[in-house]
């Protein structure tokens, strides 16, 4: 059941008086016991599945305008398989071995990495080798236990803080996908960077889609009205195949709402196993090439850590310490996802904070995931029909959700003490300011440290907070040092 927008819960309390198992799926996703239902997690999938199915179009576009050092350019029809396949088996992956409703694909900020960092100094399966070491690294790291001890080292209120960076986050994403805010061209000679709809005012058949679909899912969240964010995202692709139909809009953005003349298409695994390992160092160095690892690592390691926190935090899969149990199985399943997609040359797969759509709708396990990575299956073959959804009927539920995380996660902040309030504070904003989960946390976990030790307070700062801080203003560094 989605939360009131009028009554926020408390996101970290347990689930309601479990009922008792039902039957073997109830048992093996512990369904009854984290008070859900099949229902709402079938709901969940869906919902999670249209608000992230963007990146069916959006990550072949991505790479496949880059070129390598040899100007070769990857094929659209085999990214398109490769981002679905990896999406459907890194998700299918995580709901049966993680059990939680986290989805997985094509990270938007590592394949801007690969296609403009790595690939112009390279092959294409020499990125794509560089990526799979990242993933074999994360594994690395889960199977010693460091990755799990750095998330337990993160401080309630900054958890917090990054769940609600999370939310602002996500929310600007449906601003921005949808219309409703857009960049103001470098050519307008102005600081400021964004302005609402395409020319300062709102304007268009897209954006009333979008608003129409926002005060919908709204409405019907306040209703508490099962399967509110799938309702809304349904009627508004309903509604927008009309007006596409009877208006002919000239542009809708990414993804057109026409309902496709053949739904069925052949995919294309071209591009699966096409990645080699070590190449990559041979054309730019050892000293660079780790240091390209090394950059493809922190970005999947820390957007996987905030979307974890968030989306738990979200689902209220929180125990009482603030920590997700069996987050080591969660952690190892983004691992095999950042190296399944760079042996899929679709980039690192890693957890897509779109799936607080499907918490949103009340979803608590790894069925959701399941169904998400179903659909994911399906569209292998279906292609035309999952991109069919406009962005415009799937970004109200990220505006919506977002609300929510903030709505129930604000007032846990201890804004007293301001040793944890400034770096709680720093991570929600930096987050949607420089559009990047990992620069919101590495801000968030330095000005931690470093104000602690400035309030004489260094001891109860965790050893591996100060590890990890390290390696941040290392990361922020790198330009300046000429080793990036």
């Amino acid at each position: 059941m989605p939360r009131s927008a009028t009554a926020p819960v408390d996101s970290s309390a347990q689930p309601p008086h479990p009922r008792q198992p039902s039957g073997g799926l109830d048992r093996f996703f512990k369904i009854s016991e984290r008070g859900s239902t099949v229902g709402r997690e079938v709901r969940g999938g869906f919902a999670t599945f249209f608000a992230m199915a963007y990146i069916i179009v959006l990550n072949p576009i991505i790479l496949g305008s880059a070129k390598d050092m040899y100007g070769h350019q990857l094929d659209s029809g085999q990214l398109v398989t490769a981002t679905v396949l990896t999406a459907a088996f890194s998700t299918l992956l995580m709901g049966v071995i993680g059990n939680v409703p986290i989805a997985l694909a094509a990270g938007l900020g590592v394949n801007t990495v690969v296609a403009l960092q790595l690939a112009p100094r390279m092959s294409w399966p020499d990125a794509m080798g560089m990526v799979v070491l990242a993933g074999l690294v994360v594994m690395l790291l889960v199977a010693t236990g460091l990755r799990e001890r750095v998330m337990n080292a993160v401080p309630d209120g900054l958890r917090k803080g990054i769940a609600i960076g999370i939310g602002l986050f996500i929310m600007l994403i449906g601003l921005v996908d949808s219309g409703f805010v857009s960049r103001i061209p470098d050519a307008a000679r102005t600081t400021v960077p964004l302005q609402l709809g395409a020319g300062g005012h709102l304007d268009g058949w897209p954006v009333l889609v979008f608003v129409l679909g926002a005060l919908l899912t709204l409405a019907l969240i306040i209703r508490k009205v099962p399967g509110a964010i799938l309702i809304s995202i349904v009627a508004m692709t309903v509604l927008a195949l009309v007006i596409d139909a009877v208006a002919k809009v000239p542009s809708w953005g990414l993804t057109t709402p026409k309902w496709p003349g053949s739904p069925v298409e052949s995919p294309d695994f071209g591009l699966l196993g096409q990645f080699s390992l070590f190449g990559g160092f041979g054309k730019v160095g050892v000293l660079t090439g780790v240091l390209f690892v090394f950059t493809v690592l922190l970005s999947c390691f820390f957007d996987a850590m905030g979307t974890v926190l968030g989306v738990g935090d979200e689902a209220g899969l929180m125990d009482e310490r603030g920590r997700l149990p069996g987050i080591n199985r969660v952690l190892f399943a983004d691992g095999i996802a950042v190296a399944a997609g760079g042996a899929t040359s679709s980039s690192a797969g890693t957890c897509f904070v779109e799936s607080t759509a499907g918490a949103g709708e009340g979803a608590r396990t790894g069925l959701a995931s399941v169904v998400t990575g179903a659909l994911f299956s399906v569209a292998l073959f279906l292609t035309p029909l999952a991109t069919m959804v406009p962005s415009q009927a799937a970004t109200p539920a990220l505006l919506a959700v977002g609300f929510m995380i903030l709505a129930g996660s604000v007032r846990d902040i201890d804004w007293s003490d301001y040793t944890i309030a400034a770096p709680a504070f720093l991570a929600m904003v930096m987050m949607p300011f420089t559009y990047s989960i990992t620069n919101g946390i590495g801000i968030g976990f330095i000005a931690f440290s470093v104000l602690r030790l400035a309030a004489g307070r260094g001891r109860e700062v965790p050893v591996a907070m100060y590890a990890v801080s390290a390696v941040f203003v290392f990361f922020y560094a790198m330009p300046a040092l000429g080793l990036a």
